[in-house]
């Protein structure tokens, strides 16, 4: 009897590292993937309307992981209301023992589906007289002290001084 080995490299099998964004909408944060659908809160909108998505809390793409602070700007996820739906309905059911005190109260929370159609990052910006992406201006430590300002203390104006009360002369 001969025994094989399966191995698997963890980057193929893993479905969670291809594009995604963490957005923030109808007061939450959601995990998105593109082509797959999600519940949200109640989105003013039409079906089958595309709806563009810009507080980009977090990207993960081929370029690897982008953080916003808080949101990465030019980022910007677009997703296509498929239906407006209802929740499962949740009963609210409260009463004081031995007071004859009950209330029995429903809740349907209002959703709306939504389908992720693409995830969109910032596009470079290209200067027009070179040609070449531009790069952002980064400060190193040494220039960073050289740089800092000195605030000279300004002299002390003229305080005045409350009048007192009491003396007064005739």
């Amino acid at each position: 009897m001969t025994s094989s080995k399966k191995t698997t490299d963890k980057s193929t099998t893993s479905s969670s590292s291809s594009n995604y964004a963490i957005v923030e909408t109808s007061g939450s944060q959601f995990w998105l993937e593109a082509n797959r659908y999600y519940e949200l809160d109640r989105i003013n909108a039409d079906i089958d309307e595309i709806i563009t998505l810009d507080k980009v809390l977090l990207l993960n793409d081929e370029k690897g992981i982008t953080l916003g602070k808080p949101y990465i700007d030019g980022a910007k996820v677009e997703v296509k209301v498929i239906a407006h739906r209802r929740g499962p309905k949740i009963i609210v059911y409260k009463m004081r023992p031995k007071k004859k005190t009950r209330r029995k109260n429903g809740h349907r929370q209002e959703l709306t589906r939504v389908m992720v159609q693409s995830i969109k990052t910032a596009a470079n910006k290209v200067s027009a007289t070179k040609g070449k992406v531009a790069a952002p201006k980064v400060q190193t430590k040494k220039e960073a002290k050289g740089s800092k300002t000195v605030n000279k203390a300004k002299e002390p104006s003229k305080v005045k001084t409350p009048k007192t009360k009491g003396t007064a002369t005739t």
